[in-house]
């Protein structure tokens, strides 16, 4: 709501029998909000669930069937300690080896997410300087004035581009740049406003949704399961790729039905709409690429592609073998040397625009400044998972649906996990505070069911990103509907056929890919 709109009257100054004043609309909670609320009610259920815990192998992990009930051995001040230390441990706590509690002052191996922190801000400052160059931005544009007389080409072009960017480096947020672009330019083809809106939100959102090495959702989540970002990269991709191109038809079959029959459209035609697109059909050519601006959409793309390299287990992925011996130039990175890689790739982007000391050294900053919030999510969430596992109610909680995966056949384990994130989806809009939450409780039970972890991670980000396609609580979905002028019931009644769809694909994917591990 717009700060300076008209407030209501002071109470004292409404007739006791008139019309109560405009009451303000409610305003779903942050993800830093939310996340603050599960932590006071996970902390209270602590005390009311039974702590206990398995018997785990020498890599930790624990083994089905030996749960048995144990004492916590926490004072009620003990367990204030935890509530009030809980940000500190998210962030950088140890895991005591040998009584498994967690703390700031202990010694053992880093429980936090500090590495996982870290890398988030160093990409946020990668991904602000990249932009502040113009080249993407300049890049995206000439694209679509290119294709601006094959309408059909156009719309897959823009929408594959914007996968590609959403599969890698979770392009969301920053597409409500776009719309300004996309919607004359649709017009101007005979479109409406929801092939631009469907162009620019479905084409990122399928990238995300069949996240590959997204660090927001798929590098989180592997971390929080204990697993290689590249693990299960192959099932990754051909999701990505079948998503992406069903997608893009079902957003050209509507926008061909349209431009044939304008009676046709869910949004019909606003006003003067026909003389803004013949305005953007006239439109002069976006200025040219210049060298520096090819120089760094390649930078750009050779370091994404290095991060690709770097944590895909190759000797695991060519031999089908995920214990074999790693090849001799396989990098086995993980979060540490991702994050200093994309510090590095920072200030080469800088180097190579021109930017300047004082500018690159504000431009970083400020990239770090804009990425705190979602790094301050994962602290959080990793927070609550301290305080579930002082308590010793973590297994609890495992052992307690133990029961039914066991004996479920691994293919079902698959989609079961997909359907249980859909409403803390919802609940957690944040696909980094969702990953640190829900995966060290879910990588287990996959487990369990004899299903690889990679797996389990794929069916959660289906999830979360099948839900962040149509939630009302994400910027990128009532953003973008507004900055289109597109009613929002308007904009769930075109996507509800393609989420169905979507969802059937999820669930045989993810249980094609549990089923053959």
């Amino acid at each position: 709501m717009d700060p300076n709109a008209q407030q209501p009257p002071p109470a004292e100054a409404a007739p006791d029998d008139g019309p109560a004043g405009p009451r303000r609309a409610f305003t779903f909670p942050s993800a830093l909000t939310v996340l603050v609320i599960v932590t006071l009610a996970v902390w209270v259920l602590a005390f009311v669930i039974p702590s206990g815990g398995y018997d785990r192998d020498d890599a930790g992990t624990p083994l089905q069937g030996t749960y048995h009930r144990t004492p916590s051995g926490q004072s009620f001040t003990d367990r204030l300690g935890d509530l009030f230390l809980s940000p500190v441990n998210g962030l950088y706590g140890v895991q005591d080896p040998k009584t498994g509690q967690v703390g700031p002052t202990l010694t053992g191996e880093l429980y936090g997410s500090a590495g996982v922190f870290l890398f988030v801000l160093a990409i946020g400052a990668f991904i602000t300087v990249v932009f502040s160059t113009g080249a993407l931005d300049r890049g995206i544009a000439r694209l679509a004035h290119r294709l601006r007389d094959r309408g059909a080409l156009l719309i897959a072009g823009v929408m594959a581009v914007f996968s590609l960017l959403g599969t890698v480096e979770g392009f969301a947020e920053e597409t409500l740049g776009f719309y300004g672009l996309v919607v004359p330019l649709m017009l101007a083809l005979g479109y409406d406003r929801m092939v631009a809106t469907a162009t620019i939100i479905l084409g990122a959102g399928i990238g995300v949704l069949c996240s590959t090495v997204n660090p927001f959702a798929t590098g989180v989540a592997s971390s929080a399961a204990d697993v290689s970002l590249g693990d299960g990269i192959g099932l990754r991709v051909l999701m990505w790729l079948v998503l992406t191109g069903v997608t893009i038809g079902y957003v050209v079959r509507y926008a061909r039905r349209v431009r044939a029959d304008p009676d046709r459209s869910l949004v019909g035609f606003l006003p003067g709409d026909r003389d803004r697109a013949r305005a953007a059909g006239g439109r002069a050519a976006p200025p040219p690429l210049t060298g520096l601006h090819t120089t760094v959409l390649i930078t750009v793309a050779l370091v994404f592609a290095f991060m690709i390299f770097s944590v895909i287990p190759w000797s695991g992925a060519l031999t089908g073998d995920a214990g074999a011996a790693p090849y001799a130039f396989e990098l086995g990175w993980s979060f540490p040397q991702l994050a200093a890689l994309f510090l590095a790739a920072s200030i080469l982007v800088g180097v190579i625009a021109r930017m300047g000391e004082q500018r690159l050294s504000a431009t970083f900053v400020q990239g770090v400044a804009e990425f705190v919030s979602p790094a301050l999510v994962i602290v959080l969430a990793r927070g609550v998972t301290t305080i579930m596992n002082n308590a010793k109610i973590t297994d609890t909680v495992l052992h307690a649906v133990e029961g039914t995966v066991s004996g479920t056949p691994s293919a079902l384990f698959g989609i079961m996990v997909y359907v249980v994130n859909l409403p803390l989806a919802f609940l957690i809009p944040s696909t980094s505070g969702h990953a640190t939450l829900a995966m060290p409780v879910l990588a287990p039970l996959a487990d369990f069911a004899d299903v690889p972890r990679a797996v389990a991670v794929t069916a959660w980000q289906a999830a979360s990103g099948w839900m962040n396609l149509w939630v009302p609580t994400t910027a990128v979905i009532m953003g973008g509907v507004s900055l289109a002028k597109v009613g929002y019931d308007r904009y769930l009644r075109f996507v509800w056929p393609l989420l169905a769809l979507l969802a059937v694909l999820i669930c045989a994917f993810v249980g094609l890919g549990a089923a053959m591990s």
